[in-house]
């Protein structure tokens, strides 16, 4: 599978473009949409840089959600797990309940689960918050 447009936007929304290396809420170093890696203190880019970083990160996403997850899935539940993985990283994925529940065939469970993704170290985030709400909406299956 391949992430729609809709999933391209949830990620872009919730990843603003710097074009400046800064520290993120979880003190990682991080550039143009959201990219980590490599980023060293003092990196610039252009749009054009940040553009073919955000087109291999979303792409890395998709190979570790089609790789990972064992049974069928929805454009909107791709769409949610790809943004879910490119926030918190394929080896976070890879060892989550999140996608144990999903792969024994626990929608419900899997998508409650995304709501306890929310902290940057000891401290819960509005905006992973407002994240992971809105990646469970598109994940369950009525939406």
């Amino acid at each position: 599978m391949q992430i729609s447009e809709k999933g391209q936007r949830l990620i872009q929304g919730f990843e603003a473009c710097s074009l400046q290396a800064y520290q993120c809420s979880a003190r990682v170093w991080t550039i143009g949409y959201g990219h980590t890696g490599g980023v060293k203190p003092g990196d610039r880019i252009t749009v054009a840089q940040a553009e073919a970083w955000l087109a291999e990160d979303i792409a890395a996403a998709e190979k570790a959600v089609n790789t990972l997850v064992t049974v069928p899935l929805s454009q909107g539940q791709f769409d949610a797990l790809c943004s879910f993985v490119f926030n918190v990283g394929r080896t976070a994925f890879a060892s989550s309940t999140l996608l144990k529940k999903l792969n024994a065939g626990d929608v419900a469970g899997a998508a409650d689960e995304f709501l306890r993704w929310v902290h940057a170290g000891p401290k819960a985030l509005k905006g992973l918050k407002r994240r992971r709400t809105e990646e469970r909406a598109l994940f369950l299956p009525f939406s």
